[in-house]
């Protein structure tokens, strides 16, 4: 991405676009975030081919930032797979990474339970077929039906609902060249794609997204069994997929999808170095860790629960308004669909 302005970078924030102060570093866009507590990291850290190295130089860096172009509170950085075992003496928490530690396809089919091996079977029987795609108008077209069959996704507003084609490919583009779009068709009708990303000895799910009125075929099973299978024949060790935990928040559907296709969970080190003596501050707080990583896990649950039925009262209301705009004879059929369940 080229920078948008002196010393920033546009970077995608849950669907948007935004600029953040950046610098380079030893090749890579040093970037920081946040507004209260400011955080730097390495763009797009978590699809690195490699490990961060000579992590000391982008500490040196940020402390040594006379002209104040980043003023990071704290520096962030992981260890990657399958480095579990901590290398340096800075202050660090377990990340938990959902992964499946790939032996062959064979020993995680037969790991699965028996329900989701019969959703993959019970897809295939339904006249789904898995392909990958190549990245073009065609592709994006589809993923632009994909994204806008649901503006809300598992309770959330959906970031990706109603984005122009030249948008989509701006949003999706970003690894082509070390990637895969993984993709489910119901005749010729994309129902749901999963976008891979190859990092060295790890493949890692970006993003994986369903229609869900094309749930009984059960497309997400498909998807990850062809992203497992595709992964073996390459010889990759380990498919990421996210967080496994995400901090307090115990129960979460998108887990449960993780687990019940073969995903476990694997602590690696994230370092966190205070820079400042606000840094320092919120990391005895425990405020690095975000919101979801302090509150108690009953207030997560009424959080989760209080943001979700605002997100459908304001759908509510964008519909009403809609209604009235609209004479009855043009107005679209509303039907209830089931949750998708599977949208990374």
């Amino acid at each position: 991405m080229t920078p948008a302005a002196e010393n920033g970078i546009e970077i995608r924030v849950k669907g948007r676009w935004v600029t953040v102060p950046a610098v380079d570093v030893n090749g890579k866009k040093l970037i920081v975030t946040g507004t209260w507590l400011k955080t730097a990291a390495v763009r797009s850290e978590a699809m690195m081919e490699n490990e961060l190295e000579n992590p000391e130089s982008y500490i040196d860096r940020l402390r040594g930032d006379a002209n104040h172009a980043l003023r990071a509170d704290i520096f962030t950085f992981v260890q990657k797979l399958p480095a579990t075992s901590a290398k340096y003496a800075y202050p660090m928490v377990w990340e938990s990474v959902a992964a499946i530690h790939l032996t062959s396809f064979e020993q995680w089919w037969e790991g699965l339970p028996q329900e989701s091996r019969k959703n993959v079977r019970r897809s295939q029987k339904r006249g789904l077929l898995v392909r990958i795609s190549g990245f073009d108008d065609e592709l994006l077209q589809g993923i632009r039906k994909v994204n806008d069959e649901a503006p809300l996704r598992q309770g959330l507003r959906n970031a990706y609902y109603g984005r122009s084609l030249d948008e989509t490919r701006r949003l999706y583009g970003e690894f082509v060249g070390r990637c895969d779009f993984i993709c489910a068709y119901f005749g010729e009708e994309l129902i749901g794609f999963l976008h891979l990303v190859y990092r060295g000895d790890i493949a890692s799910i970006l993003n994986l997204t369903t229609r869900p009125s094309h749930f009984d075929k059960r497309p997400a099973n498909a998807l990850v069994a062809k992203a497992v299978q595709l992964c073996d024949a390459k010889g990759i060790s380990y498919l990421t997929y996210g967080l496994y935990n995400y901090g307090k928040k115990q129960d979460h559907p998108l887990r449960t999808f993780k687990i019940r296709n073969g995903f476990g969970e694997i602590l690696v080190p994230r370092y966190f170095v205070p820079l400042t003596r606000w840094g320092r501050l919120c990391m005895k707080a425990g405020f690095h860790r975000g919101l979801v990583g302090v509150l108690p896990h009953p207030m997560i649950r009424a959080a989760v629960r209080v943001r979700a039925l605002w997100y459908h009262f304001r759908l509510s209301l964008s519909r009403c308004s809609s209604t009235i705009e609209q004479p009855s004879r043009n107005r679209p059929m509303e039907r209830s669909t089931p949750p998708a369940g599977s949208s990374g």
